[in-house]
């Protein structure tokens, strides 16, 4: 990956801050745990996958011991945790919470980036899959809002940001249930971020479209095809413009002129009409 550069205007973190990131084994959450790493912040990497997970740490560590200039001096003082868990067990955030304080840790900026993505019938999917997209969606996101953001309230300060996605208002055959989890992310972040005005702690929501990520199995031509019309979003750039967004307490961020154009018209069609796509889509793709 090739660094987007420092997040400018974003205060350099001096290695006193803490950046906790969910799906950090790839990905986007690769690249946020990179990004945070190079512009002064320890980070707390969690995901499912051990090997995966210790290649992504390495990854970081190098980048930041490459830092030149007046930033190398405070590299010494850079710390990574790497924490194996499965997201979709009920006592994730508990566990997770417990390793972070073993090492001795606070939390400053929680990233919820862990997610799943599978396009099938409701009725036909496997009851693992259901149950896993919930977790790794929903109450596992929850849990650590409520595991770290009273610690934030109580310092005053402290960042949330909360990947949701265009998907929220997309609640279609097929897509069903990776839309509706994703609306659960806007709607409880709405309340959350409300419940926290005037707190110091800003929470924040990114909806993006399609990124190019490995969340989505498409072939290489066709990933291509879809960043350069701009359907899909290159994941450097999205989470560049996501942590901008969150280090300025913005409410959302839905980047992209294609999404705010597809939002409303995607809220608006009436059944049948999604239903008839669906027909050709699901004969076409046999989902």
């Amino acid at each position: 990956m090739k660094s987007k550069c420092y997040l400018k205007g974003v205060p350099y973190g001096n290695y006193r801050s803490t950046a906790l990131i969910t799906g950090a084994a790839g990905g986007m959450g690769k690249i946020y745990a990179i990004l945070l790493a190079e512009n002064g912040y320890n980070v707390i990497m969690a995901d499912i996958s051990r090997e995966r997970l210790e290649d992504a740490a390495a990854e970081v560590r190098s980048r930041v011991a490459a830092l030149a200039g007046e930033r190398s001096l405070r590299t010494p003082e850079f710390r990574i945790l790497t924490v194996v868990q499965d997201l979709s067990e009920t006592d994730a955030a508990e566990k997770i919470s417990s390793a972070v304080s073993d090492a001795g840790l606070e939390v400053d900026i929680l990233i919820n980036n862990a997610g799943l993505f599978f396009l099938k019938e409701i009725a036909a999917s496997d009851k693992g899959k259901l149950s896993a997209i919930m977790m790794v969606h929903n109450y596992t996101p929850l849990m650590l809002c409520r595991e770290f953001v009273p610690r934030m309230i109580a310092k005053g300060q402290g960042r949330v940001l909360n990947i949701s996605s265009l998907a929220a208002w997309m609640n279609w055959p097929a897509l069903g249930m990776y839309a509706n989890t994703k609306r659960f992310v806007k709607d409880y972040s709405r309340s959350l971020r409300i419940e926290c005005r005037g707190t110091g702690v800003s929470v924040t929501t990114a909806y993006f479209g399609a990124v190019d990520t490995p969340l989505y199995p498409l072939k290489p031509s066709l990933r291509r095809l879809a960043v350069r019309i701009a359907v899909m979003i290159p994941p450097e750039k999205a989470a560049y413009k996501a942590l901008k967004a969150m280090f300025r307490g913005r409410k959302q961020l839905l980047p992209g002129l294609i999404n705010h154009i597809f939002r409303p018209l995607a809220a608006i069609l009436p059944d049948w009409v999604v239903g008839a796509v669906y027909r050709t889509v699901k004969k076409r793709f046999r989902i």
